[in-house]
């Protein structure tokens, strides 16, 4: 197993992400199964385990705790989060934490993090009357949380402000990164910010959610003919393992053979050569169904509205991939008048574009694509009402 020095500890480099634990045929988590997936993972020396409040609808960190307590304590790093992203903000963060704490048989986290400081959360975040930065910052002085960080899906420009806030205690920040996300969603100009400010990076959605594991016949072929030995999902790791500042790259792992294929990957480095980086960034581009915006920013001189017309069209260049619900949270936290639903369909940003886009056009279908799809407000309101069931049960 690979392993990195980060915030004064050794960790594998593989962590065992647990939103996407093995499920029974009801439908609950397979413990068994579960069981036998964290066995072989401390056995084969990975000891980062990632959970949160709401994976599995709460039931994640009671599964985990429990799977991991049959282990001694001194074989694992346990990190949970605070779903401030999710629920309202006068939910009592010090009776959700002792709760946290119940669920997974422990006294305190080895790593803890503010769940999904975003453009929607940071008012939630950042709110003196709450008092959530101090409260954890107070555990931590209490020993109770060892190491505090942060997740974000922030756009890239808001990340600045975020760090700024939190810059007396983010240890350590997760975001989505991928070879796709790359460019699709800004990544590296998010990689490249932590790096600049000293913060290491840990990775969520190195797959995708799984996509990048099952490309299209031809893209598979072209992997195949560099290395016919390894698979796309280790392409993925692989390209993730040649930056230097990532330290930990979680994999959400379903079944034992995923946790065995994964373990293998992250007992060697295989960084990829520069004719393998150049094919992954071309198969990337083949994935995107995107509109050539350039970021010129030529159209949003004359619009009447005052839209951020190229980070509305990175929108919806990343829905047209895939449904990512990272979108609407991002458009919920804008004031209606600069959505785009609030395009007039004047057409002088059109007009000007050297791409040639139809961009009124791209507004009324970001529009229509939103629509359809639960805003982040509701999931919001829905996640809250199921916190607060499991608060009480």
């Amino acid at each position: 197993m690979i392993y990195n020095e980060a915030c004064g500890e050794k960790l594998s480099r593989l962590g065992f992400g647990c939103m996407r634990l093995p499920l029974a045929a009801d439908g609950e988590i397979d413990e068994a199964r579960l069981n036998a997936m964290v066995d072989m993972a401390i056995e084969q020396g990975v000891n980062y385990f990632d959970t949160a409040w709401p994976y599995h609808g709460g039931k994640s960190e009671l599964a985990v705790g429990k799977a991991l307590s049959r282990h001694s304590r001194s074989k694992w790093f346990l990190a949970s989060k605070y779903p401030g992203h999710q629920i309202s903000s006068s939910y009592d963060p010090a009776a959700l934490f002792e709760k946290q704490l119940q669920k997974c048989r422990v006294e305190y986290f080895d790593f803890y993090l503010l769940h999904n400081v975003c453009e929607s959360s940071l008012p939630t975040y950042s709110d003196p009357r709450w008092g959530i930065v101090e409260y954890f910052k107070q555990q931590k002085k209490l020993g109770r949380i060892r190491h505090l960080g942060f997740s974000t899906h922030a756009r890239a420009e808001n990340l600045p402000g975020i760090l700024d806030m939190l810059s007396d205690c983010a240890e350590f920040c997760q975001i989505q990164l991928n070879y796709l996300d790359w460019t699709l969603q800004d990544a590296r100009a998010k990689y490249e910010l932590l790096c600049k400010r000293g913060v290491p990076v840990w990775v969520m959605e190195p797959l995708r959610g799984g996509k990048l594991s099952q490309p299209s016949p031809q893209d598979a072929a072209r992997l195949l003919s560099l290395r016919p030995d390894a698979t796309p999902s280790q392409w993925s790791f692989d390209w993730l393992m040649g930056l230097e500042n990532v330290k930990m790259v979680l994999s959400g792992m379903s079944e034992p053979e995923q946790m065995r294929e994964n373990i293998q990957t992250f007992s060697r480095s295989r960084p990829l050569n520069q004719q393998e980086q150049a094919l992954l960034m071309d198969i990337a581009e083949g994935l995107k169904t995107a509109l050539p915006c350039t970021r010129c920013r030529y159209c949003t001189e004359g619009c009447p509205m005052g839209l951020d017309i190229p980070m509305l069209i990175h929108a919806l260049n990343d829905l047209r991939y895939a449904g990512s619900m990272t979108v609407p949270m991002q458009l919920d936290a804008l004031p209606e008048d600069k959505r785009p639903s609030a395009c007039v369909g004047c057409g002088a940003c059109a007009a000007i574009c050297p791409q040639k886009i139809d961009i009124p056009a791209a507004m009324k279908e970001l529009t229509r694509r939103i629509s359809a799809m639960p805003s982040w407000a509701e999931q919001c309101r829905q996640r809250e009402e199921a916190a607060r069931r499991l608060q009480n049960a």
